[in-house]
């Protein structure tokens, strides 16, 4: 009998979850269809990544599903377009996102940063999602033609997940034993569009290609040509083994297994928990060089195992309820009691201009009373 070894990495592509697959949870996510929809930038922006400065208060989409990180800004275009062609079917619009001031805010690096618009999973779950309930999240992205990217060869769009580990470490060691520390580890597993600028040397055409990020060092890879632009649908999932599942496929169709690029344990971690999804622009940061302009569309998180975030977003909206219908009563009486002050006002106008109507007829009668006694 022969004894067969299978691989890890075999065995994770093995246990990988299509992105998509579950319920759709429509607490997170946008569709972008929303005629009020707008973001508010609220500037400057943090750059905390690069010099330390959070900056108070933060970008936030007012629909409460998007803001800007702590650690880096937000694009500085966030705005609502026409679904570019090709779209998914009934959609009319989608989320162009591009940047210009990257990096720390009124300095010009003169180097590739980045801006990211995030998913606010957070606040609007409360909590993150631990992996062994299989969180996932999809996107479709319009990959414009190549004329209108940024001249620039490199990373230039990125989908990227976010999600913690255990770590410990050693702190001391004595003659009594050693000391160690455990703590939740943060990290930002994804994909990186990367150009191929004809203008780049030894680059004979315009190109390219999806980097995932990253290898057990954490090390970016390529993994998959782009040849074609337009419409791309990515994906990514979170399995209870601690592996992050990468999928891209070209047009709008929902994934499937056959879409599945890799299967990785990034930087060598086991994620224990998924805490939102987020994009990058990126361009090279000199002041003038605008990032290439990608639009996304329905971005949505699912979940396999739904009954808790299922639970959490029914208390959610019970009380999204009660502070909406409060904030109408509330509005309601406002506009009753302006209409009272205005009718109350107009009321005292009327009696105001009946006086003064009164009081110049009164003036007038006695004026004519004086005329007729003189011509007696």
């Amino acid at each position: 009998m022969t004894n067969l070894t299978v691989s890890p990495a075999h065995a994770q592509r093995n246990r990988a979850v299509v992105p998509g697959t579950g319920t759709k949870i429509d607490y997170v996510g946008d569709d972008f269809e929303d005629e009020g929809w707008n973001f508010v930038h609220n500037h400057p922006k943090s750059s905390r990544e690069q010099d330390e400065r959070l900056r108070s208060p933060r970008g936030m989409a007012t629909n409460g599903r998007w803001n800007e990180g702590p650690e880096r800004g937000q694009p500085d275009q966030i705005q609502v377009v026409d679904t570019p062609a090709g779209g998914l079917p009934g959609s009319e619009k989608a989320l162009l996102l591009r940047t210009l001031r990257s990096g720390i805010p009124g300095y010009n690096s003169r180097d590739v940063q980045q801006d990211d618009l995030i998913a606010n999973l957070p606040n609007r779950l409360g909590g993150s999602i631990p992996v062994g309930e299989t969180p996932s999240f999809t996107v479709r992205v319009f990959l414009p033609p190549a004329e209108q990217w940024e001249n620039r060869s490199g990373p230039h769009f990125g989908i990227r997940g976010s999600a913690t580990t255990i770590t410990t470490e050693v702190k001391s060691r004595g003659l009594f034993g050693s000391r160690s520390e455990t703590t939740n580890e943060p990290y930002w597993p994804g994909m990186w569009i990367h150009f191929r600028s004809e203008t780049s040397r030894k680059t004979e055409k315009d190109s390219a290609y999806i980097a995932i990020r990253g290898d057990h060092m954490g090390r970016d890879y390529r993994v998959k040509e782009i040849e074609q632009f337009g419409w791309w649908t990515f994906g990514m999932s979170f399995t209870g083994d601690g592996s992050v599942h990468y999928y891209a496929k070209p047009g709008v169709e929902d994934l499937t297994a056959a879409d599945h690029l890799d299967s990785k344990y990034p930087y060598s971690y086991h994620a224990r928990s998924f805490r939102t999804f987020f994009f990058n622009s990126c361009n090279f940061n000199d002041g003038r060089s605008w990032s290439t302009p990608f639009v996304i569309d329905d971005p949505a998180l699912f979940v396999v195992n739904s009954r808790r975030v299922e639970s959490i977003v029914a208390r959610r909206k019970a009380s999204d309820e009660k502070r909406i219908a409060a904030k109408k009563q509330m509005e309601e009486k406002r506009a009753a009691a302006k209409q009272r002050a205005q009718e109350k006002w107009a009321a005292a106008k009327a009696r105001q201009q009946q006086s003064r109507q009164q009081g110049a007829a009164q003036q007038q009668q006695t004026a004519n009373g004086r005329g007729n006694s003189r011509t007696r």
